[in-house]
C-alpha cells in the first residue's frame, strides 16, 4: 500500500529534576549542599532513509515520545539523559507543523536528519548554593508528513494513455495494465537501465481536468512530479477513446502549469503513444504540427519507437 500523507504527534522527553540534598555523616548534621543536576530529556529526530518507501507505518502508529531525563541525586550525581527517538522516513518527506502549516524541514537526501522536538533541560541541583529546580518540559508538536517521490523522469497524461504499459516495457516495475481508465491508483517507481546508465521513472495516476484543484486526487499526485527532472507527456493518438489528441495535450499542459509555476520550467518530452493503431501516426504528425514540438511516436505495447525515445531521454542527462 502506498501512503504519502500522515498526521502524527510527537513529544520530546521532559528534563529530570535537580536534587535537593546535603552531605550528612555521624559528625556532620547538615553539611554542604550536594544535590546533582537532572538529566536532559531526549530529542525527537527525523532521519531520511532509502530503505523506507512510504508513510504507511505512520497510519498504524501516530504518537511518538522520546525518553525523559532522570532526576539528579545526592553526592553531586547528575541524572542520566533521556534517550533520543530517531524516526525513519522516506527520502523526499516534507515535515510541516500541522497547526500552522509551517514547513519545518524537507528531507531529500539519504541520512538527512533534523531535530524536530527538543527535549527539556534538566533541573539544577542545590550544589550551586541555591534551591534545586525542576526540569523543563520537552517540546510537543502536531506534525503533517507529506511524501514527494524523488525520480528522474515523471510520466503524465490522461487516464489510459499507456503510461503503465510504457514503464512496464522499459523497466521491471510491475504496474497494473488494463484497458480501462484509472488502472494506476498510486505512483509507481521503475528503474530503467540503458547501457551503463540508470534512471528512475515514476508512473503517475492519470490526470483529468481540474486536477490542480484536487479532482480525481490530482493535487496529491501532482506534487510527486515536482521533484522529477524531466516529464514525459504521454498522449493517446489512437483516437479510439479520446478523439482529439491536441485538446488532451492542452488540457494536461494547463493542469501542470496551474498547479505549479516550477513545472513550467521543467523539461518536457511529448510522446505520442499507440501508433500501432491505423491512423494514429497521422494524428501524431498533426499534433506535432499544431504544437510546434518534436514528438516521439511510440507503441508501448509493441515496443515500436522506444529505442529513439530512450536515446533522447538518457542523452538529456549528464551522468559524469
Amino acid at each position: 500500500m502506498f501512503i504519502d500523507q500522515a498526521r502524527i504527534s510527537v513529544k520530546a522527553g521532559d528534563g529530570g529534576s535537580g536534587c535537593n540534598s546535603f552531605f550528612r555523616s555521624k559528625t556532620v548534621r547538615k553539611g554542604k549542599a550536594n544535590g546533582g543536576d537532572g538529566g536532559n530529556g531526549g530529542h525527537i529526530i527525523f532521519k531520511a532513509s532509502k530503505s523506507i518507501q512510504t508513510l504507511l507505518d505512520f497510519h498504524y502508529k501516530r504518537h511518538f515520545k522520546s525518553g525523559r531525563g532522570y532526576h539528579g541525586s545526592s553526592n553531586n550525581k547528575t541524572g542520566r539523559g533521556g534517550e533520543d527517538l530517531i524516526i525513519g522516513v522516506p527520502c523526499g518527506t516534507i515535515i510541516k507543523d500541522a497547526r500552522t502549516d509551517l514547513l519545518l524541514r524537507d528531507l531529500i537526501d539519504p541520512n538527512n536528519e533534523v531535530i524536530i522536538a527538543r527535549g527539556g533541560k534538566g533541573g539544577k541541583g542545590n550544589s550551586r548554593g541555591r534551591e534545586a529546580t525542576i526540569g523543563s518540559k520537552g517540546e510537543e508538536k502536531e506534525l503533517l508528513l507529506e511524501l514527494k517521490l524523488i525520480a528522474d523522469v515523471g510520466l503524465v497524461g490522461y487516464p489510459n494513455a499507456g503510461k503503465s504499459t510504457l514503464i512496464s516495457k522499459v523497466s521491471s516495475a510491475k504496474s497494473k495494465v488494463c484497458n480501462y481508465p484509472f488502472t494506476t491508483k498510486r505512483p509507481i517507481l521503475g528503474i530503467v537501465r540503458y547501457f551503463d546508465n540508470t534512471l528512475t521513472f515514476a508512473d503517475m495516476p492519470g490526470l483529468i481536468e481540474g486536477a490542480h484543484e484536487g479532482k480525481g486526487l490530482g493535487d496529491r499526485f501532482l506534487r510527486h512530479i515536482e521533484r522529477t527532472r524531466m516529464l514525459l507527456h504521454i498522449v493517446d493518438v489512437s483516437m479510439i477513446e479520446r478523439p482529439d489528441p491536441y485538446k488532451d495535450y492542452l488540457a494536461i499542459t494547463k493542469e501542470l502549469d496551474l498547479y505549479s509555476k516550477n513545472l513550467c520550467n521543467k523539461k518536457r518530452i511529448l510522446v505520442c503513444n499507440k501508433v500501432d493503431i491505423p491512423g494514429a501516426k497521422e494524428a501524431a504528425q498533426s499534433l506535432a504540427d499544431k504544437t510546434g514540438q518534436k514528438v516521439f511516436q511510440v507503441s508501448a505495447l509493441t515496443g515500436e519507437g522506444l529505442r529513439p525515445l530512450l536515446d533522447h531521454i538518457f542523452n538529456s542527462f549528464d551522468f559524469n
